[in-house]
């Protein structure tokens, strides 16, 4: 193996241990979000600084890698992807962080838990998870088939925010003293949104890298099968 196969190698190695630190991250924010466990949410946000620093890590490596050794064609389109990817899983992590803020705070803590059923918050933190998953297999494999299941969870997650406005709304007609949390309520299922969203990126990245597509943009995307 050729010493810059050896490298491109242990740079994808980076990722994929920052990605099982942010998927580790996100299912600790889900459990303690929904269990209203304060010492979990309190650990996600203490393990936040380690993603931080695997996307320094990992950018600052890559950027060494295209210097040094000047890639070109697929070479060149991991190096950025793995740069890409590595941008995204960080703020996939400061949302998981943000939604273990949520958690803590006693504020909130009026709200009960059937206005977080009605609302699919356990549906969706479930779906941007498997996102996050499914494009975990998909980077490992350089598989691109499940892009086109991404794609539609994220539609999903999207459906599920539209959706709670609606019942956020109706919410309000009758616990006005709970307006302050209603509002950081839409906050929060913002951020599970916009983490599909960049589940979304990410398949999209990948797409890029394998088969030197681009999607970003597209209003409609037909995935060879």
């Amino acid at each position: 193996m050729r010493h810059t196969e050896l490298e491109i190698q242990e740079l994808k190695t980076q990722v994929k241990q920052m990605w099982n630190l942010v998927v580790a991250q996100l299912s600790k924010t889900k459990k303690a979000l929904l269990e209203n466990d304060t010492a979990l949410a309190l650990e996600v946000i203490s393990q936040e600084k380690r993603v931080n620093a695997y996307e320094l890590k990992i950018e600052s490596d890559c950027e060494n890698y295209i210097a040094l050794y000047s890639p070109v064609a697929v070479d060149l389109r991991l190096a950025l992807t793995l740069i890409k990817i590595s941008n995204t899983l960080e703020r996939i992590g400061d949302f998981a962080e943000g939604i273990a803020r949520h958690t803590i705070s006693q504020e909130c803590n009026v709200i009960d838990t059937k206005i977080m059923e009605d609302l699919g918050v356990e549906k969706m933190m479930d779906t941007v998870l498997e996102m996050l998953l499914d494009g975990y297999i998909a980077f490992e494999t350089e598989n691109t088939k499940l892009t086109e299941k991404i794609l539609s969870l994220d539609i999903q997650v999207d459906e599920l925010y539209k959706n709670g406005f609606f019942i956020l709304t109706e919410y309000l007609n009758t616990q006005e003293k709970n307006a302050m949390c209603a509002l950081k309520l839409i906050i929060l299922l913002r951020k599970i949104e916009r983490i599909g969203d960049h589940c979304n990126n990410i398949i999209e990245d990948i797409v890029f890298y394998v088969d030197a597509e681009v999607l970003k943009h597209h209003k409609k995307i037909t995935i060879n099968q």
